[in-house]
């Protein structure tokens, strides 16, 4: 659980300021562009969130082993595992 509330802040997190950066870009042409910009950058930043967060991610090679020995530690045991065959 404590995973889950982790990992839901840092979403969020990014998807702010990816909006705010958006909103900033987009304001610099007009009011329009300024809303659509805040929408595409928490858009986004949530995306990013989600590829960062994920084992297999795209940043999942920048981050330090302190970092997934605390992931291994939050491992939630009471789901079920699925296994992907190989085609």
């Amino acid at each position: 659980m404590k995973s889950r509330i982790k990992r839901a802040l840092s979403r969020a997190k990014y998807a702010a300021v990816g909006a705010a950066v958006g909103a900033a870009v987009g304001g610099l042409v007009s009011r329009n562009a300024a809303s659509t910009g805040g929408a595409l950058g928490g858009l986004a930043g949530a995306t990013l969130a989600d590829l960062r967060s994920g084992a297999d991610g795209v940043f999942a090679e920048f981050r330090s082993e302190s970092d997934d020995a605390a992931d291994a530690d939050d491992t939630d045991d009471a789901g079920a595992t699925i296994e992907l065959a190989d085609e």
